[in-house]
């Protein structure tokens, strides 16, 4: 369907404030990936993020096969006001996991070097790593205005907040589209993968300090890049009546059909060995919402739900 005129878009209430507005849960939102090339993109944003770029049809070409090879693979834009005037490129890619995750950084001289570049070959073991390990996280702000509005007008305060953190100020890039425009203010906190919605400039210590302590905020918490919607549900579910918080507290043990649009669910306890299962279903919202602010029409939204959880020694 077409999108609607930027007058008709301007005219609309803001995707976020409306998803806030029905309380719409964050819970099992979290865009599902595993491989993940940020590169350093400080010309405009389009909303076509490579296609609408200044890049060369060859680089083009070489990234769209990196990620063709790469399964649940996304590319993202990042950059940095402060770095306008840089000479480098920074690039980096990884993959986020459920123990944590891989990175690696590197700087390029221009975009033409992107050709050089194996990344698929590096995360699959087959090719040589062409960049050292990254040794400190990276936490991306979605403020793809281009993308979504609520982006550009959540993304952007977020980001400054999180700048005036020292001890995270030079991990903090802007980025584009990372998935979930109604939830902005977005961050997405690499290498494990773990995103965060609805995030204010006032919810920015607590989620740093926890993340910094290898704990999970679940107030504003997403879910995990590493996990379908269902296993983000009972992950979040368990969290909730367990106490648990570390990042590394829970293992997915299995994930089990029970029908259309039902699952069971099953965690481990990495400490105990204790599991706990979780039957999650999908519900539809009843309500008709536009799910971005340029949405064509509006749609009914889609909610995981996690029942109690069981646990077994």
């Amino acid at each position: 369907m077409a999108l609607g005129t930027e007058a008709e878009t301007a005219s609309r209430p803001f995707c976020a404030e409306a998803s806030a507005a029905r309380d719409e849960p964050l819970a099992a939102t979290a865009s599902r990936i595993d491989h993940w090339v940020l590169v350093e993109y400080r010309r405009l944003w389009s909303r076509d993020l490579l296609a609408g770029s200044g890049l060369s049809d060859e680089v083009k070409a070489h990234l769209r096969a990196e990620l063709g090879a790469l399964p649940r693979s996304r590319l993202l834009f990042v950059r940095r006001p402060d770095r306008r005037d840089h000479d480098g490129i920074a690039v980096f890619f990884g993959r986020s996991g459920e123990s944590g995750g891989r990175f690696h950084a590197l700087e390029l001289d221009d975009y033409e070097d992107l050709r050089a570049l194996d990344v698929a070959g590096a995360l699959a073991g087959s090719a040589p790593t062409p960049a050292p390990a990254l040794h400190h996280p990276l936490l991306v702000v979605c403020t793809h205005g281009k993308r979504d509005r609520c982006c550009a007008r959540y993304g952007r305060p977020l980001y400054d907040a999180l700048r005036q953190r020292e001890d995270v100020r030079d991990f903090v890039w802007q980025s584009t589209h990372v998935g979930g425009d109604r939830f902005a203010g977005n961050v997405v906190c690499l290498p494990e993968g773990v995103y965060f919605g609805r995030v204010a400039p006032a919810d920015v210590d607590g989620i740093v300090d926890e993340y910094r302590a290898g704990r999970v905020a679940l107030e504003r918490y997403r879910g995990r890049a590493a996990y379908g919607f269902a296993a983000q549900a009972a992950e979040i579910r368990i969290r909730e009546e367990t106490g648990l918080r570390g990042l590394d507290d829970l293992a997915l043990a299995r994930i089990e059909e029970r029908g259309k649009d039902a699952w069971e669910v099953t965690f481990r306890e990495r400490a105990t060995g204790e599991t706990h299962d979780v039957a999650v279903t999908v519900e539809h919202d009843p309500e008709l919402a536009r799910l971005t602010c340029d949405a064509a029409a509006p749609a009914h939204p889609r909610r995981f739900v996690a029942g109690a959880s069981r646990a077994t020694a």
